[in-house]
């Protein structure tokens, strides 16, 4: 089926066509056929789907490059608890872990449905999905399972915390995680990751995990310099991860070696607005040759939202990106965090999943915060909403 979207005042296409306004976009069988302005517009193939943009924005859907939607429980007395001024800490990663082993597979499966509908209304087309709710071999098994029912884009994260059953034994878990664990989700997995944090793992840790991972196959990503500043992102570097994630705290020497590499900074605003930590600035890492993705982060501890755009609007308000940067960094800089080349993107021959937004520019995801903006969106070329 072709659909032909026409009437676009403002059309983002973070491709060599740049920013076109008056345009439109010729979609057939799930792809783009055809980028360019309204006036161009090739003649009327037969049985095409007319949508009229009315002068509105379109952008490419949002590509959420890190997120933990699948597991049991609630922490909203954890998140009040910090408001009031009780710091963040890793180990609240723990609670969760009990809820989840406690719940069955509809349950998470339903839990997870929701989050992905709640995220497809807000604009976003592609998703990761983590494991590390389980912290055992048959829950993390079940996670990348189930996560793998609706998305290609999924993370082994055995190595999210040291679970309670291991408390001072932590060489003894990472033993478990690269033998049993390892062999029960790689099937089931084509990312692998590890929190390499203080209160988490130690870089000789997460060295053995990273590296276990890549001999089965999985591409690494890594957690890191989310509490202080540490060696995940020199790690990342150097083992060509695909994505460091968080970046809160970074040296110099952190920003030299993401610049000088492929490796992706992907920032994650809505944890510091839970957190209450310092934005990182991304106007200075974008200035020193960083490339940055923003993701939401979904998860109930530390970042309970599924928003693309207000993680675009704290971007923009909190880290010093301009309102391009921030919808460039969510759309084709989650797509590079993913490796991805066929989604983040408008032009021709890639995914049609886009975005029409109830706005003349892709500025009011900015200037508007909190107020929902999407119209309609396209994934793989059907409309979804």
């Amino acid at each position: 089926m072709r659909t032909l979207i026409t009437n676009i005042g403002e059309l983002t296409t973070n491709a060599g066509s740049g920013d076109l306004a008056d345009a439109a976009v010729l979609i057939d069988h799930g792809r783009i056929e055809w980028v360019g302005p309204a006036d161009d517009v090739p003649a009327d193939p037969e049985g095409c789907e007319e949508v009229d943009a009315r002068g509105r924005a379109v952008i490419p859907g949002f590509v959420d490059s890190h997120s933990h939607i699948v597991f049991g429980g609630d922490r909203s007395a954890e998140f009040e608890a910090r408001m009031a001024g009780q710091k963040y800490a890793a180990g609240g990663i723990r609670s969760t872990v009990a809820a989840t082993r406690a719940a069955s597979d509809d349950e998470l499966r339903a839990g997870t449905r929701r989050l992905l509908d709640e995220m497809l209304a807000q604009g976003t087309t592609t998703v990761e999905i983590k494991s590390g709710y389980g912290l055992d071999v048959e829950t993390e098994k079940r996670l990348v399972r189930l996560a793998a029912e609706v998305t290609e884009e999924v993370t082994f994260l055995g190595a999210h915390v040291v679970p309670a059953e291991y408390a001072d034994r932590g060489d003894e878990y990472v033993d478990l995680v690269i033998g049993e664990m390892l062999d029960a989700c790689a099937p089931h997995a084509k990312w692998i990751d590890v929190f390499c944090e203080t209160g988490a793992f130690t870089l000789p840790q997460s060295r053995r995990i990273l590296e276990a991972g890549l001999a089965r196959g999985l591409r690494p990503r890594v957690h890191a310099s989310q509490l202080g500043p540490g060696d995940g992102v020199r790690l990342a570097v150097e083992l060509g991860a695909a994505s460091v994630d968080h970046g809160t705290y970074l040296t110099d020497a952190d920003v030299a070696a993401l610049a000088a590499s492929d490796t992706v900074l992907t920032l994650l605003p809505g944890v510091e607005f839970s957190t209450r930590q310092p934005y990182p600035d991304a106007r200075a890492l974008i200035d020193g040759g960083v490339t940055v993705a923003l993701a939401c982060d979904t998860n109930p501890g530390s970042s309970f939202t599924s928003s693309m755009s207000f993680c675009i609007a704290l971007a923009v308000r909190d880290m010093g990106m301009t309102t391009a940067e921030a919808v460039w960094a969510a759309t084709a800089g989650g797509a590079q965090a993913l490796r991805r080349d066929d989604i983040g993107v408008i032009a021709v021959g890639k995914r049609a999943d886009l975005v029409l937004l109830d706005a003349p520019s892709r500025v009011h995801l900015a200037y508007r915060p909190g107020v929902p903006l999407i119209k309609h969106v396209w994934k793989d070329g059907v409309q979804v909403r």
